[in-house]
């Protein structure tokens, strides 16, 4: 059975009284978007046309009930709008005999020509009836059945309805993973693997005894989103995030020796001479890496070549809410077989 959603008419109107339509040439500046591919890209799109003041397409995304009694009455009540700003909210769909319907909470920012703002959220049904059943035209895309909001009084970025029908409101998100999602995005969105960028995170939650803990003080958290990024032939490259109720969401950057390697007679497919430390450096990159949760280590290693006879690895111990390097491995010759040697090593007394 289909949720009892707001019942009101689904026509909102915006009119400042005694202005005249407008003109199509008075169209603003709005992007263009139609797309029926969801039902909360419908929802944009009709807002993307009632900007644009492309009431036709704005009326055609409604299905056989329509918005108001008839399409010049739909139009006059925009008379007064200049601009309606959207936001949407967690969808909740149900299906039923060859339908889908999905209840989408909306909130909207309708600023009139004189420059006044309102506030309106509710909740928008729309259907998608199966398109394998659709079989003569004209076929009948993701439209909305109804629709309700209300002036609301709370602010345009607070205003959207937790959720819309008569079933429970959604999960409350998690605070920490979505920002660190949205800080991998703004920082590598451009820079990783598309289906990788698709992907949710690793998730880890590490519980521990701060350094300076009594026995009865309770344990803190800290947790661990780990982000694939990219893999090329025989390196993938990840990202991790760290969150905790003092420093919030940042991202982890792993600690790695400068290495000045020497070959003899400077053939670096030949054996290796030395090797020496020259200095520390961080990137934010782990190469094939690991988290062991039982260890509390995350580990990487770093493939020079395909065949691995050549690479770098590091092990990263979390102790009192970071982690360290605790050690690093270096294998220089391409020999053709797996030989590292240990070039920090702080597992061990000195």
């Amino acid at each position: 059975m289909r949720r009892v959603l707001l019942a009101a008419t689904a026509l909102f109107s915006l009119a400042v009284s005694g202005q005249a339509a407008l003109a199509a040439g008075d169209a603003p500046d709005a992007p263009y978007v139609d797309d029926r591919s969801s039902a909360e890209a419908v929802i944009r799109s009709l807002y993307s046309a009632i900007n644009r003041h492309e009431f036709a397409r704005a009326w055609g995304y409604y299905g056989d009930t329509k918005p108001a009694k008839d399409f010049d009455t739909f139009v006059k009540g925009y008379d007064g709008t200049d601009k309606v700003e959207v936001k949407t909210g967690d969808v909740s769909d149900e299906g039923a005999a060859g339908s889908i319907y999905y209840n989408v909470p909306v909130a909207i920012q309708a600023t009139d020509k004189n420059g006044q703002a309102k506030v309106f959220a509710g909740c928008y049904t729309l259907r998608q009836v199966n398109a394998q059943i659709q079989a003569a035209p004209p076929f009948d895309p993701i439209h909305i059945d109804k629709g309700a909001l209300k002036p609301s009084t709370a602010d345009f970025e607070e205003a959207v309805p937790p959720s819309c029908g008569d079933g429970p409101p959604p999960p409350k998100k998690d605070a920490a993973l979505e920002q660190a999602k949205k800080a991998f995005l703004a920082t590598y969105g451009d820079q990783c693997d598309k289906e990788l960028l698709a992907n949710e995170p690793e998730t880890f939650s590490i519980k521990y005894k701060d350094a300076n803990a009594q026995p009865a003080d309770p344990d803190k958290e800290t947790r661990l989103f780990h982000f694939s990024c990219s893999a090329a032939a025989y390196n993938e490259n990840s990202v991790y995030y760290m969150s905790d109720d003092v420093s919030g969401v940042q991202q982890l950057q792993f600690t790695e020796p400068e290495m000045d390697i020497r070959y003899v007679n400077n053939d670096s497919e030949g054996k290796v001479e030395s090797m020496h430390i020259v200095g520390f450096r961080t990137t934010g990159w782990a190469t094939n890496s690991n988290y062991d949760k039982d260890a509390h280590t995350i580990t990487t290693f770093n493939k020079w070549r395909g065949v691995g006879d050549a690479s770098s690895s590091g092990t990263y111990l979390f102790r009192n809410g970071d982690f360290s390097l605790v050690q690093y491995d270096v294998d220089a010759s391409y020999d053709g077989e797996e030989n590292p040697q240990t070039v920090v090593d702080y597992n061990t007394a000195p």
